[in-house]
């Protein structure tokens, strides 16, 4: 007889869920089995989960794709609460996946996510605290932004996720709300992340990248010349999920004409 889902499985579950694309979601992936192996439960039975999952996110069903029919009143309620408070829950997620999965390749490396965010913020006494909570929501959110990306920067296509940035488009200090909610967040080579980041480019509303004039004017060097003009007008390339809020893009597009 099978056993109901917990509510810190399904938390976990989720986790997987942002690490895998839609066509991973099958028993036969080695990080469904592991983390399946360490849940007491069969690759299948995860594997159905993550598909019910699936059957929740109205950009996989907007495509066509459908999941499982038959997501539980707690699986809802865990997909809702996610993407209530992005903060909260990406770091909760990220740290019980940590230690469930404690000894495993599929843990990050303790670098793999901070270089993404160059901001500092300063939390008084709580600083430790807080700074290790916002470590593993930076795992989640990377991980989650660029899976979502197939791991390659939206603009230029490049696909080494070593020179790939999850990149912010409502700066980290400028929302707390917003850090780690994936609709905030784009998948870009480190070049285009900075640019980004510095409001010197941006995206329109039909996600064509607008460049500035101050790059512009720099398209005599032909290294700012490749990084950019080839790209500027064209659309992104966009993602299979967690597709960029307009919201946020538009305040990004507001400091850009600033």
């Amino acid at each position: 007889m099978s056993r109901d889902w917990t509510r810190d499985e399904l938390v976990v579950a989720m986790n997987v869920y942002g690490r895998l694309a839609f066509g991973q979601l099958h028993a036969r992936t080695p990080l469904v089995q592991e983390v399946a192996a360490r849940l007491g439960r069969t690759p299948g039975a995860l594997a159905m989960k993550l598909c019910n999952l699936a059957s929740l996110d109205p950009q996989i069903t907007a495509s066509g794709r459908v999941g499982l029919r038959g997501a539980s009143r707690l699986d809802r309620e865990v997909w809702g609460a996610f993407h209530a408070d992005w903060t909260q829950l990406a770091a909760e997620s990220e740290a019980r996946f940590e230690t469930l999965m404690r000894g495993s390749r599929f843990v990050p490396r303790e670098d793999e996510s901070t270089a993404d965010e160059a901001d500092t913020v300063r939390e008084g006494p709580t600083e430790a605290a807080v700074t290790g909570t916002r470590r593993l929501g930076q795992h989640f959110f990377r991980r989650v932004v660029l899976v979502s990306y197939g791991e390659r920067c939206c603009i230029t296509g490049t696909p080494l996720p070593e020179l790939l940035t999850a990149s912010h488009i409502v700066r980290w200090a400028d929302d707390a709300r917003e850090r780690l909610n994936p609709r905030n967040g784009l998948c870009l080579a480190r070049t285009q992340d900075a640019a980004f980041d510095r409001h010197l480019i941006t995206l329109d509303e039909d996600l064509r990248l607008v460049v500035s004039r101050s790059i512009r004017d720099h398209y005599t060097c032909e290294s700012i010349r490749l990084n950019f003009h080839p790209y500027e007008g064209k659309p992104i390339t966009r993602p299979h999920r967690f597709a960029p809020d307009p919201a946020l893009l538009a305040r990004h597009r507001e400091a850009f004409r600033g």
